[in-house]
Parts: C-alpha cells; sequence; structure tokens
C-alpha cells in the first residue's frame, strides 16, 4: 500500500472546504461536483428533470452548466474554428434561433426526434473574445490557456473559436442536433475535433447532488459550487456587461492507462484518489459528502490522505483558489479516458490548480491529455435577446 509519510506543505492544512478535481486539473455534462441545479429564474433547489421533459434553453445562464442535475448521460462536444471573415454577432444569433427550434422540437433538421432533456451550451474562444470590441483583450475569457505537462496534443486540437456542447438522455438526437447547427452556420465555421462521451451511474452526494463514476471505478467529482453564494463566487461571470452571467470552460480531452492503474491493489488505488473506491468516502473518514480532513493522522503520526493524493493536491483552499463546476464523461474512442469540462468565472482557478497538481499529484501518472481548448460560455438569451448579442451587439 501506498504510504502517506510524506510531509505536506502548511497550506495543506487551510480550510478543508474545496474543489477536487478529478483527472487532468483534472478528471469535464462532472470531475465537478454536480452542484444544486439553480432554475433560470432562481436561485433555489436543483432540478431534476425526466428524461423525456424539456429543459428551458433561455435565461440569465445557458442551459447545460448548472440545469439539469444531474446531468445527463450522454454528452457531444464540438469544437471549430470561425472564418476570419465572418460576422460573428449574427452567426451566434443564428445559432441561437436555431438551438431554440431544436430543444422545442420544432426543427426540421432535428428529423422528427423528440428533443426530450437536450441542451445546448454555446461559447467562443479567446481569439473570438478579443477581437469583440476595443477592450476585448481585457474581458473574461479572452486569455488563452498555457500549455502544461503529459500533454500529447496535435495542432489541430489545441484551441478553438467555437464550443458547442450538446448534452441529452437520448444518444441519438446529439448528432443530429449537431449537424443542424453546423449546417445553419455553414461555410463560416470549420469543425476542429469533437468528442462523443458519457457519464458512468450517479451515486447520490446528498439532497439534489449526485456524481458518476469514471472509468477508474471511482466517484468522480464530489465537491464543488453547491449553493447560490458559492457559484456567484465561483462560477459566473458578474461583470464586466458584456461577459455578465457567461462563465470560463475549460475543455480538456485525457487518456487513462486503465491496465497500469488496475494492477494496483485496491488501497493503493484510495491513496492516489485520498477516497474509498466503494464509497467516495474520504481516506480521513466522515461520509461521502465529508471535506477532506488533511490534518487526519494515524496513531503512528502519518496523515490519513496521502500527501500526493489528488483531493489533497487539487483542494481549493490548499490551492489558494475558487471551487470549479465540473462535468465530466467517460470516452473510449479514440482510447478509453475522460473528457473533462469545468466551469470557474476566473481561468487562474483551473491553471493554478493544475499547475500545483503537476508538481507531484499522484493521478497524473495514469493521464495523458490529447486535446485542450477554454472558451467563454456565452451569457443566456432568450427570443427577444439573441445569443452572444451582449458581446457582439
Amino acid at each position: 500500500m501506498r504510504r502517506a509519510d510524506q510531509q505536506p506543505s502548511r497550506r495543506a492544512f487551510l480550510g478543508t472546504a474545496g474543489a477536487v478535481v478529478a483527472v487532468g486539473g483534472a478528471a469535464g455534462c462532472d470531475a465537478h461536483s454536480e452542484s444544486h441545479a439553480p432554475s433560470h429564474t432562481s436561485q433555489a433547489q436543483a432540478q431534476t428533470v425526466p428524461a423525456d421533459t424539456s429543459v428551458p434553453p433561455t435565461g440569465r445562464y445557458q442551459a447545460g452548466v448548472i440545469i439539469p442535475q444531474p446531468a445527463q448521460p450522454n454528452l457531444l462536444a464540438v469544437v471549430a474554428d470561425i472564418d476570419g471573415q465572418a460576422a460573428v454577432g449574427p452567426l451566434l444569433a443564428e445559432l441561437g434561433k436555431t438551438v431554440l427550434s431544436l430543444t422545442a422540437g420544432t426543427e426540421p433538421r432535428l428529423l422528427g426526434l423528440a428533443p426530450g432533456d437536450l441542451t445546448i451550451t454555446v461559447g467562443v474562444g479567446p481569439g473570438v473574445v478579443r477581437k469583440a470590441s476595443a477592450a476585448g483583450a481585457a474581458l473574461p475569457g479572452s486569455a488563452d490557456l498555457p500549455q502544461f505537462s503529459r500533454e500529447e496534443i496535435v495542432p489541430q486540437a489545441r484551441g478553438g473559436d467555437l464550443l458547442i456542447q450538446l448534452c441529452a438522455s437520448d444518444a441519438l438526437v446529439l448528432p443530429v442536433a449537431a449537424a443542424a447547427l453546423l449546417d445553419q452556420a455553414g461555410a463560416r465555421v470549420t469543425e476542429r475535433w469533437r468528442q462523443s462521451a458519457r457519464r458512468g451511474p450517479n451515486t447520490s452526494v446528498a439532497p439534489g447532488r449526485a456524481a458518476p463514476r469514471n472509468l477508474l471505478g471511482f466517484i468522480d467529482g464530489i465537491i464543488g459550487p453547491t449553493t447560490t453564494t458559492e457559484q456567484q463566487s465561483d462560477l459566473w461571470l458578474a461583470g464586466p456587461a458584456p461577459v455578465a452571467g457567461g462563465t470560463i470552460a475549460v475543455v480538456r480531452r485525457m487518456e487513462l492507462d486503465l491496465t497500469r492503474f488496475a494492477a494496483q491493489s485496491v488501497p493503493e488505488q484510495e491513496a492516489v484518489f485520498g477516497r474509498r473506491r466503494a464509497t467516495g468516502v474520504p481516506l480521513s473518514g466522515g461520509t461521502i459528502a465529508s471535506n477532506p480532513d488533511l490534518g487526519a493522522k494515524t496513531p503512528d503520526g502519518r496523515y490519513l490522505i496521502p500527501a500526493d493524493a489528488h483531493v489533497r493536491r487539487a483542494h481549493a483552499n490548499v490551492v489558494g483558489v475558487g471551487l470549479m463546476l465540473r462535468r465530466s464523461y467517460s470516452i473510449d474512442d479514440p482510447k478509453p479516458g475522460l473528457l473533462f469540462i469545468c466551469f470557474q468565472n476566473d481561468l487562474h482557478t483551473f491553471t493554478a490548480t493544475l499547475t500545483h497538481m503537476d508538481d507531484s499529484d499522484a493521478l497524473l501518472a495514469f493521464t495523458t491529455t490529447t486535446a485542450s481548448a477554454t472558451f467563454l460560455i456565452l451569457p443566456g438569451f432568450d427570443a427577444e435577446h439573441a445569443l452572444g448579442s451582449t458581446l457582439f451587439g
């Protein structure tokens, strides 16, 4: 069994409410905890949406971030470039109208399929944000994602101008809806890469909160911004006005070395994560919803949660950042792994966390990142206020 003899830094004993970033900065419609999911008109309790029930696509925030709860079992992420000569405002407005018709089930290009709980979330890349206005370079979402270690990313899979995230209980509807959106964009958009993914079985964390298992067998994403206060503090952009109601997404695709991880004993695997594999309970004890007690020791003075355990290295208070909301899915194409998507109102939350993990997180030894990008998830919209209109007019 891996031992916890190494002494963690003093910062590791700061408060215990933190973000557990699963795999690769994590490990993204959650290695974030699925949090209380306020409706678009209130910041109340999480809403559980049956698979055959539509999810409102309009409001202050786009759907597919905090609603529905739990997240749908299937996801398709499409990353594309926007032609440099294309007018971004009209393009986004058209995509928004298509989102409305797709989710309402009135879009002919849906080919008669029922949209059910389909959600479509649209974001734009840093280069697009920087061109939005004279002040674009200073706006949240204008910063590019830096390179990190353990990356094997071809140029085509790094960055991008447009993110379309589609989630639904019915996997069949996702590529059909994506085709309709890309058809609407036409020659103005060129696809870079796409990834289909799915969630494992959900485990209840607390009333109104659930998290899935990942391919490594662990419950993936237990801690995140679960209250209205936390979401306003760490998830949603409050300003400047053009981006208020948006958030910053990071999208990373990771391969997992399942064979090498499976070769370890269960206690060794649990030492990598800092949690029990069967229950998700921290090695320091309590329940699945308990914050890891990073100072807890055995009678002989060893830390119950090892110094290089994922829950310690990715802990928000140890890193000194806010919480991130993660909606992560498992993948098996091109290779087994995870599609990590996290949302936060400051890109530094992610970059500082992954930098801290890069130092000595035991989980990263089993990951290789093969795609990476960041996007400004646009503020919410409706029939009177076009998608992207606050930023692009």
